[in-house]
């Protein structure tokens, strides 16, 4: 696959901190990693529904159904961000073409995505960072966070989520309230593809709605599918957001704005699937797939690029994102 046209790209911090042979090894994608990845979510899926549908309407099988359809729809998303980043597949078509179908079941648009990544990436935590009204602010004491993880799980703020996926993120300045111009580095290509996605994406779900009412599985579909999306997925969305960004104080590298979490193999598994939380790594190499980000952590590692960064248990991350609150930027999100 050809490198990124400007106005496309993803800027990579710190690309001379390991060898020019070592980084390209580990930018080198693997269609069979990225193709196995992907399918074991799908399997994950399908016998989840398959067994709420065998069991239905047990609410207990019903439930824990949902919760794992949940985490899973995350994963996806997960791969979705990666082919956001042109990191699946060398062929660009393929690359587009599995980014957008893993997110589009989800009324998500890739396309969309990668305009809004871009700027979080190569503004992280400036003016242009649409992300830090999520992960902004914190420590901002138990109660609160609480209170926006429950809303989330009652599916109370699924529609910002679908707001800023559709390309809906506000961009002001915070001194002036004045509206930003945060796409002016963004391609016009870029622009038009996220435009006809967001028209696909809501054509597709209103077919979809239309033949499961058609079908008779529309209530099916709703509790299966659309609630997890609308609850669980919001839930582990905010709080692997504010793991990897939140209660960070010092914004001037993503050594030290950015955050990896180390966890357990079923945390990893729940949370953050796909060694997303390598955060860290991810920012100061965003052209590395993300099967090989643990690879790169322990290369980092070794050549003490990480010293100084905060790589900790996810439990110490848990510890300061519950604090007590700062005296910090406000979260708005």
């Amino acid at each position: 696959m050809s490198e990124p046209v400007q106005g496309e790209e993803f800027k990579d911090d710190f690309r001379k901190a390991l060898p020019k042979e070592l980084v390209q090894r580990l930018t080198r994608r693997s269609a069979w990693r990225s193709s196995a990845a992907l399918l074991q979510d799908i399997f994950v899926l399908i016998v989840s529904v398959s067994v709420a549908l065998a069991f239905w309407p047990n609410p207990l099988i019903v439930g824990l159904a949902v919760i794992i359809i949940g985490t899973r729809q995350h994963a996806l998303f997960v791969m979705a961000h990666d082919a956001a980043h042109y990191l699946l597949y060398d062929s660009r078509w393929l690359n587009d073409a599995v980014g957008r179908a893993c997110s589009t079941v989800q009324g998500l648009s890739m396309r969309t995505y990668r305009v809004i990544h871009r700027l979080h990436h190569n503004h992280l935590y400036g003016e242009l960072d649409p992300d830090t009204a999520l992960h902004g602010g914190y420590p901002r004491g138990r109660a609160y966070l609480v209170k926006k993880l429950l809303k989330d799980l009652a599916g109370l703020t699924a529609w910002k989520t679908y707001t800023y996926f559709l390309g809906g993120a506000p961009a002001l300045n915070t001194a002036t309230n004045k509206a930003l111009r945060p796409l002016d580095d963004t391609s016009s290509k870029l622009r038009d593809e996220a435009r006809a996605d967001r028209n696909a994406v809501i054509a597709f779900h209103v077919i979809a709605l239309g033949l499961f009412a058609l079908s008779g599985y529309l209530v099916r579909y709703l509790v299966l599918w659309i609630l997890p999306l609308v609850t669980v997925v919001q839930a582990i969305l905010r709080l692997r957001a504010i793991a990897e960004h939140g209660a960070t104080t010092d914004f001037s590298s993503p050594l030290t704005a950015a955050r990896t979490n180390v966890a357990p193999a079923w945390l990893e598994w729940l949370i953050f699937p796909h060694q997303v939380n390598y955060h860290i790594e991810h920012h100061l190499y965003a052209s590395v797939p993300h099967y090989n980000l643990r690879s790169l952590h322990r290369e980092m590692l070794e050549r003490g690029v990480l010293d100084g960064a905060e790589v900790v248990p996810f439990a110490v991350t848990l510890g300061k994102i519950f604090a007590a609150s700062a005296a910090s930027p406000a979260s708005t999100n």
